[in-house]
């Protein structure tokens, strides 16, 4: 059976800020979308240890005091979302994940944090992000491409966007509704279209890069921009920084 006609695994993460070495889980949510089966999806609420600045608040509603009071130590919650999402990639199910270097990142870095395994050391993800995929396959298109707007251009529901299992549903919904309307990615095993998507990742940082750099104003921005996918790569092999 070819990838699009079962079960897509997705992962989304609410956090207490926009780095994803040194920001924190505030809510994470592991879902299994389609494949002719009612949705499941699995939430849970971490105590990020550190204040949730106003901003990120305003984002996903967590204040430091409300994650506190509902909120789980961040290790328990770590492993058991790795324990999710590798049960289901070893299942042989690829794993959706908007922006996939952020959320992918993020929970390698709390793993280690957290004195766990990571992902990538108990399974071999298989990874489908939406985003690259949607520059890939519709480069010239003009404006945003956050998960917003490609649920609006592909015709995806999004109920209440920033809630990590609405977000995670909705990025499967995209994945699978770019595969139908282009259908050869449905014949390009999951493994190749893993690595070819890192490739088309690179090229896309590259172009933006260069965009920052050759425009006026924005020159600045051109240092932020970080190639690797669909992990960031470490500034020092074996150290996260801010550690």
């Amino acid at each position: 059976m070819i990838w699009h006609r079962k079960s897509l695994a997705g992962l989304d993460f609410e956090t207490t800020g926009t780095n994803p070495e040194t920001d924190r889980i505030v809510t994470a949510a592991v879902v299994r979308y389609g494949g002719g089966r009612p949705d499941e999806a699995y939430r849970w609420v971490a105590d990020p240890g550190v204040p949730i600045p106003a901003g990120a608040t305003a984002v996903h509603g967590y204040t430091t005091e409300a994650a506190r009071a509902a909120g789980r130590p961040p290790g328990q919650v770590v492993a058991e979302v790795i324990d999710a999402v590798a049960a289901l990639v070893d299942e042989g199910l690829p794993l959706v994940v908007m922006n996939a270097p952020f959320d992918l990142t993020l929970l390698e870095a709390e793993a280690e944090r957290n004195g766990l395994r990571g992902l990538f050391a108990r399974s071999v993800p298989r990874v489908l992000d939406p985003m690259v995929i949607d520059r890939h396959v519709d480069r010239y298109r003009p404006g945003s491409r956050r998960l917003e707007d490609l649920c609006r251009h592909y015709v995806v529901r999004l109920d209440g966007a920033h809630d990590c299992e609405v977000d995670a549903l909705a990025a499967c919904g995209v994945v699978w509704k770019i595969a139908n309307r282009h259908r050869w990615m449905t014949r390009v095993p999951l493994e190749e279209l893993h690595e070819r998507q890192a490739r088309w990742a690179v090229d896309q940082q590259e172009a933006l890069r260069e965009h920052f750099a050759t425009t006026p104003g924005k020159e600045h921005r051109a240092r932020t921009v970080r190639s690797g996918w669909p992990l960031i790569p470490r500034m020092r092999p074996g150290v996260w920084p801010g550690e």
